[in-house]
């Protein structure tokens, strides 16, 4: 048997499914969380039927008649799918608005278990609903639950509901109108209908002693958060303060110790290792325990910070934060929503691009997936880690200046495809669902920060693992299949792939084949970036965030590169911009569901990285040393030829758009 949850966003629709099911789906106290169904069998313990019972969690939406494409996912399940029941997820704080989902469900035919959700806030804000008479006029059964209890209150009755309508009929008690679904009027019209029939029934059964339109203390607060110059302040500073607590206090305490034992386990496989060959020396002591052991490294400074954005989802702050960028990302052809996978995107890329499905425009959306992986995700933290504590002391700056260029990026970024698509701003309303302020779950905080750092440890235990014993093979042998010596490094197969490469980067300050081997391979996976510069440059042993800062380890690892403070600057950005790792870019793929979109994407994205990296390099070494850097006429040029691409490219895409305009027009009849 399977059971549909459905229900408005931020119900606590997947909370309920987490509690159900023992899983440990995304969370959080904001839209936009839950962007593709799930399924999972039903614990035993919330039913008393023999039969297993699936649970599937679908998107949150307000209407069966899709607006984007998650609601779509909800609504064609629903009709198409044909689950045996539906426990709808109602927030019994905001009855009014949760009911005109509910009738739409009632009217396919399907058993429906209305689980009046989050009752235990309404009985703090004194607000009774009558259930016997709200399931007569619904023609239903109706059910308080608390998702987030530790008795998990209702949960066991809702199912045991469900199963015991399975085979049944459901009686609507509203039917909506045979009308033409495209006549927008007629649409309005019948919604306006539905509004009042809900009201009524909210109005005969709910008895609410603190009335909506008063001004209460959560009113005020959001009159601060989201005031336009106020709010951005605040988010700034907010934001600032999670980069200092996870990347320069607490998490470099715990990555300290961490270090410690993998250098003792390295030191400890070493001595096993002593007399044996030096080639498996090579690969297992230094390729996979000390490349991946310099990724680990970095692993609580990751964990931190996920830890603490869990907990600024979780009580509420988030969705504020999307109504003060929306003024500011409307004048660049975005919208607020694209504040929430840019967020999502802190963590990774992945769910940040999957995330921009919420945005009903398409253009939008496709612009958004491609600027969300401008912001550093938590595989580039090891390399923001890395570079901070060798060149620039460990300074908390660095890692919060790398977050608002990202986020400047992305302004810029959209500008330019608000250009090349020819796009013109328009006055238009951004409405979004402020939930309430409540505080956050440190356990629910705690199982996404181990969630996404177990996903963090799979990686380096595969895709990182695999890379860097794939690295130190290439640097070990020549073409000939000879070891070669340290003298010698220059012949090896690794040098010979990156050499070509190294001289396209050579107008960024950074042409050594080292380098420009450990950007390729950051193309599979960011982390790579430092497994990799720790194989070549042989020091695994200085990689340690806390270390670097307070040892003679960052000066050695800042002379065993080469770079100075400013081409370290140029070389960090340089792998923060340019495209994601290969599985972010086929999430964009199959977002974008345009080829023409994702190659415009990956152009844009490595055309960006290079650029920043090439001023970042030449005018930081103009305004130091007083001379512009080398090779500096070669990159401007092909900076210049990215400029002129651009240029050609919008051109090319306003005269298809006047084109399209003017045989609208023609068709239409309109006047221009």
């Amino acid at each position: 048997m399977r059971i549909a949850f459905a229900g408005n966003p931020n119900s606590g629709k997947t909370t309920m499914y987490n509690a159900l099911t023992g899983e440990n789906e995304r969370v959080g106290n904001w839209a936009g969380v839950t962007i593709g169904k799930k399924e999972s069998p039903i614990k035993k313990e919330f039913y008393d039927f023999v039969e297993e019972i699936i649970a599937v969690d679908l998107p949150g939406a307000y209407s069966m008649s899709p607006f984007t494409p998650e609601e779509g996912i909800t609504s064609g399940y629903v009709r198409d799918e044909n689950p045996d029941a539906i426990i709808n997820i109602v927030d019994a704080t905001n009855l009014s608005r949760s009911l005109f989902f509910t009738t739409q469900l009632l009217e396919l035919g399907i058993p429906v278990v209305v689980a009046l959700n989050k009752s235990d806030i309404n009985e703090k804000q004194n607000t009774e609903i009558d259930t016997e008479a709200l399931s007569k006029k619904l023609n239903c059964p109706i059910i308080k639950t608390v998702s987030t209890s530790s008795d998990k209150t209702g949960l066991k009755e809702a199912v045991n509901a469900a199963v015991e309508l399975n085979g049944n009929g459901q009686k609507a008690p509203y039917l909506q109108a045979d009308i033409d679904l495209h006549d927008k009027k007629a649409v309005e019209a019948e919604d306006r209908k539905r509004f009042d029939f809900v009201n009524k029934i909210v109005k005969e059964v709910e008895t609410r002693k603190v009335l909506t339109k008063e001004r209460n203390s959560q009113d005020k607060v959001d009159s601060v958060l989201t005031n336009k110059v106020a709010g951005i302040l605040i988010f700034a500073a907010v934001m600032w303060a999670v980069f200092w607590i996870s990347q320069s206090k607490v998490g470099p305490l715990i990555a300290d110790w961490l270090v410690g034992w993998i250098e003792t386990f390295q030191g400890w496989v070493s001595g096993l290792l002593e007399n044996s060959s030096p080639l498996l020396q090579a690969i297992l002591a230094d390729g996979i325990v000390g490349g991946v052991g310099a990724v680990v490294g970095f692993l609580p400074l990751v964990m931190v910070m996920y830890f603490l954005i869990a907990l600024l989802e979780d009580c509420g702050y988030m969705a504020r934060v999307s109504v003060v960028m929306d003024p500011i990302f409307k004048r660049v052809g975005l919208s607020g929503k694209s504040i929430i996978p840019i967020i999502i995107g802190t963590g990774c890329g992945i769910p940040g691009i999957m995330a921009s499905r919420t945005i009903r425009d398409e253009r939008e959306r496709r612009a958004t997936a491609m600027l969300t992986t401008f912001i550093p995700c938590g595989a580039k933290i090891p390399v923001i880690a890395l570079f901070a504590g060798a060149f620039f002391s460990g300074a908390s700056w660095v890692n919060a200046l790398m977050y608002f260029v990202g986020i400047l990026l992305i302004f810029l970024g959209a500008l330019l495809i608000k250009g090349i698509t020819g796009y013109k701003y328009r006055k238009s309303f951004f409405i979004m669902e402020l939930p309430s302020y409540k505080l956050p779950s440190l356990k629910r905080a705690c199982f996404s920060m181990l969630e996404r750092a177990k996903a963090y440890i799979i990686k380096a235990a595969t895709i990182i693992l695999v890379c860097n014993c794939v690295v130190q093979l290439m640097q070990t042998f020549n073409w000939k299949f000879q070891v070669v010596g340290e003298d010698a490094a220059d012949t090896s197969i690794l040098a010979s792939i990156a050499s070509p490469f190294a001289v396209l980067l050579v107008p960024l300050g950074f042409g050594a084949w080292q380098l420009a081997a450990a950007a390729i391979t950051g193309f599979i996976a960011k982390e790579n970036v430092v497994g990799t510069l720790a194989v070549v440059y042989s020091i695994t042993r200085f990689i340690d965030t806390d270390e670097l800062a307070l040892t003679g380890g960052a000066n050695e690892v800042a002379v065993t590169m080469g770079l100075t403070t400013v081409t370290a600057l140029a070389y960090l950005m340089f792998n923060l911009f340019t495209p994601p790792c290969f599985a972010a870019i086929g999430a964009m793929n199959s977002e974008m569901k345009s080829a023409k979109w994702l190659w415009g994407a990956i152009g844009l994205q490595l055309g960006t990285g290079y650029t920043v990296a090439f001023l970042v390099y030449q005018f930081g070494t103009l305004f130091t040393e007083g001379h512009l850097g080398n090779a500096f006429i070669p990159g401007l040029i092909a900076v210049l030829i990215m400029a002129a691409i651009v240029v050609v490219i919008s051109r090319r895409s306003r005269q298809k758009f006047d084109v399209e305009y003017s045989l609208h027009n023609k068709g239409t009849g309109a006047s221009v």
